[in-house]
């Protein structure tokens, strides 16, 4: 793959998006947004689909040492925990997603908190009505090129409220620009380990991962299914030891990779190893995907990266424009 020809199948130049990522990032970071501090909160809901709904995923991993209670919805009902000490998150990029308007109207009378976030549309109009705390962030391309924007931006808002120090923001930052100078666009030679595992994909991919990195897998799944039009799985790697490696006693042609953490818990490490030695045995090839170092916020953010853009390289090396999503339209359209 050359760059006329990402330019070409990517008619709509995603990629560019991705080539500034990191600068994004920082700049969401840095927008002067009023802090939302909410003392006496045990319990924050994150609710949101597709690319809203990884931003929970990653909110929640970085909650998963703290003492608050942290719940992702993907749907239209919040649990039934909600009460007066909970705040309630609700992302939606475009504004207009069903699901999260949805809960919102619904629990207009709740007596917990509400905060929400969206680039405009139903969800402004509805939160400006109904004395919702309403912040609007700019989407870039698409929802899930806006990842990032909106992720830094509600870093920004619950600073209070999250335990993250700066310096892990701040690192983040650094190590985006470290991925972004390995796999830009402008790299596409065989240094580009997104691009090198875009080229190795050829049927369907079958993602291992640790618990505590599944944000990213979930992340990549989609943005397989969404750029490259591909179905994709994803198996966490200690359950997977328990059924799923039977599968493998059948021929197939599924590729699986190895999605690791560089200080994974010690009994996921021996899980790993255990897997590749199985791997080898029965002859299957497969390919392994490392984090950074650094805190658990560098390390989701710059696996995101570099497995957005394999999902852009493999649509494009496909030959398939990774930005328009026909069947989600379809759907939308029917609502």
């Amino acid at each position: 793959m050359n760059s006329k020809e990402l330019q070409r199948i990517d008619s709509k130049k995603m990629y560019e998006v991705y080539d500034k990522w990191p600068q994004t990032a920082k700049e969401s970071y840095e927008m002067n947004l009023g802090k939302f501090n909410v003392k006496d909160v045990d319990h924050i809901v994150f609710a949101g689909m597709g690319g809203s709904g990884t931003i929970g995923d990653v909110m929640s991993s970085l909650l998963s040492k703290d003492d608050i209670h942290v719940s992702v919805v993907k749907g239209y009902l919040l649990p039934k925990t909600v009460d007066s000490n909970t705040l309630v998150v609700l992302t939606s990029i475009s504004g207009n997603t069903d699901e999260t308007l949805t809960i919102l109207r619904n629990n207009l009378k709740s007596n917990a908190k509400f905060i929400a976030f969206s680039s405009g549309g139903k969800l402004q109009e509805l939160s400006q009505k109904n004395n919702i705390s309403h912040y609007i962030i700019p989407e870039y391309h698409s929802p899930r090129a806006s990842f990032l924007t909106f992720l830094y931006s509600i870093i920004n808002v619950l600073e209070d409220v999250l335990p993250l120090k700066r310096t892990d923001v701040t690192e983040s930052f650094l190590k985006l620009d470290e991925v972004k100078n390995e796999i830009n666009s402008s790299n596409l030679n065989e240094k580009n380990y997104a691009l090198n595992l875009a080229k190795w994909i050829s049927y369907i991919p079958l993602m291992y991962y640790p618990w505590g990195l599944q944000p990213a897998a979930v992340r990549f799944k989609n943005s397989m299914q969404e750029n490259a039009k591909t179905h994709t799985i994803i198996e966490n790697i200690i359950e997977s030891c328990h059924n799923g490696v039977v599968a493998w006693e059948k021929p197939t042609k599924l590729q699986p990779i190895l999605l690791q953490g560089t200080d994974d818990y010690i009994k996921t490490k021996e899980r790993l190893n255990i897997m590749k030695e199985f791997f080898n045995e029965k002859d299957i090839k497969y390919q392994e995907i490392f984090s950074k170092d650094g805190s658990i916020l560098s390390k989701l953010v710059c696996l995101i990266y570099q497995l957005d853009f394999t999902s852009i390289y493999n649509a494009v090396l496909s030959g398939i424009d990774p930005s328009p999503v026909d069947s989600i339209d379809f759907i939308k359209g029917k609502l």
